[in-house]
């Protein structure tokens, strides 16, 4: 009997997985310290990425998805 993968929920909390396999995250260096930042970059910032190639496969294994 094979034993169920448990998800990992640091990495539930982090990333979202779309029903096509993208997986989606939030940017970093937007929390603290924004007056040196310029209105492009934070703009630039809010937007959400998408993973790609080695990391993006290791982080669905860690959903439980791969």
């Amino acid at each position: 009997m094979k034993v169920k993968t448990k998800t990992r929920k640091s990495a539930a909390k982090r990333f979202n997985v779309t029903k096509n396999g993208k997986v989606l995250h939030r940017s970093k260096n937007i929390r603290h310290l924004r007056t040196a930042k310029g209105k492009r970059k934070l703009r630039s910032l809010r937007t959400i990425k998408t993973l790609q190639g080695k990391f993006a496969s290791k982080v669905k294994k860690m959903m439980g998805l791969k």
